[in-house]
């Protein structure tokens, strides 16, 4: 009997020591979460480059496994959001100077070689041959916008290295080429407005005027900005301002007001990427026309973009005052622009 019962305390006790304690969870500070996400954002763009032409790839799939057969295809646009990133990289000292200069000068290369029109690039790019890959039947050709978001990253690249040492200078005097040579007035068709895509093969048929608003002010922007084929003032106010058309009344939600009519998404605003993508080049805070204040807008879209998941109206799970920001991404039903409404 006594045998029997250490036996039994062995094996209670046995079982208790086996179960470890669970892990304590880790409560990140405000700066700790920024710091975290900025630096495996920015891994995305290094670690997770294409391999020969060191531009962001337009997706990863973490198994390896892509039944599309596209870990090849690059973005052009994602891309400059990626320089950006990589800057950042250096002033926090992630990489080295001379690691990021071998990488632009690596990426110069394909951009100068690969298909352009009229100094516009593709949306999608074959990162191994330069070559386009189209992201839609007829959209086989130049990408208006993708190239803005592009140029953008470029021209910050630019600024960052216009004094540095030869290198530094050769990047940003190979950046200058490739900005001079961008013919933003060929997108107008010769009308006040500017036209997101071109192909070789099936010419305006996609017929996309750019209108605002939505994440595409950057466009108009480097348009005018041009040093050699920079479109008239006439065609903001007509083409993305419509005439004045933009401006919204009685727009916004929340007690947050909009003061420009976002395209199929006047009460609550578009997605949140309308609220970063133009502005990672172009600061909103003190910008303002006739139409809008645009820093004030950015934030009135965000925070009814919070306000909308803390009310969670289709109570989908989690949403609430620590898990909002609906934006465009993947997700269970594949790509969509995911936004309040």
């Amino acid at each position: 009997m006594k045998n029997l019962l250490y036996l039994t305390l062995f094996i209670f006790c046995s079982c208790v020591q086996a179960e470890k304690p669970p892990k304590p969870k880790v409560i990140l500070t405000d700066e700790q979460l920024l710091d975290t996400v900025q630096y495996y954002t920015f891994q995305y763009f290094w670690k997770g480059a294409e391999p020969n032409s060191g531009m962001a790839p337009e997706r990863i799939h973490i198994d390896g496994n892509y039944p599309a057969n596209d870990a090849h295809i690059i973005t052009t646009g994602g891309t400059g959001m990626g320089l950006i990133g990589i800057l950042g990289a250096i002033e926090r000292g992630w990489i080295t100077k001379q690691d990021a200069v071998a990488r632009f000068e690596k990426m110069l290369t394909f951009l100068e070689k690969a298909d352009r029109w009229n100094g516009i690039w593709p949306h999608w790019l074959d990162g191994r041959t330069g070559r386009v890959q189209p992201f839609s039947p007829k959209d086989d050709g130049a990408d208006l916008v993708e190239s803005a978001f592009l140029m953008q990253g470029l021209l910050v690249v630019r600024e960052y290295f216009k004094s540095g040492n030869e290198a530094e200078k050769s990047i940003a005097a190979r950046i200058e080429k490739l900005w001079k040579e961008m013919d933003w007035t060929f997108h107008t068709q010769g009308k006040d407005v500017l036209y997101w895509h071109w192909s070789p093969r099936y010419n305006w048929e996609m017929n996309f005027p750019l209108e605002g608003y939505n994440e595409c002010l950057i466009a108009y922007v480097l348009a005018a900005a041009s040093p050699t084929h920079s479109i008239s003032s006439q065609t903001y106010h007509k083409g993305w301002a419509r005439s004045g058309g933009i401006q919204a009344t009685n727009a916004g939600a929340f007690g947050f007001s909009l003061q420009l009519k976002h395209n199929g998404a006047e009460e609550y605003g578009g997605p949140l990427f309308w609220a970063h993508y133009s502005y990672l080049s172009l600061n909103p805070k003190g910008l303002k026309d006739q139409y809008a204040d645009y820093w004030q807008e950015n934030v009135n879209q965000t925070l009814i973009n919070r306000a909308w998941c803390i009310e969670n109206p289709k109570k989908f799970k989690g949403y609430g005052e620590n898990l909002w920001g609906l934006t465009a991404s993947y997700s269970i039903n594949g790509y969509d622009a995911h936004r309040p409404g």
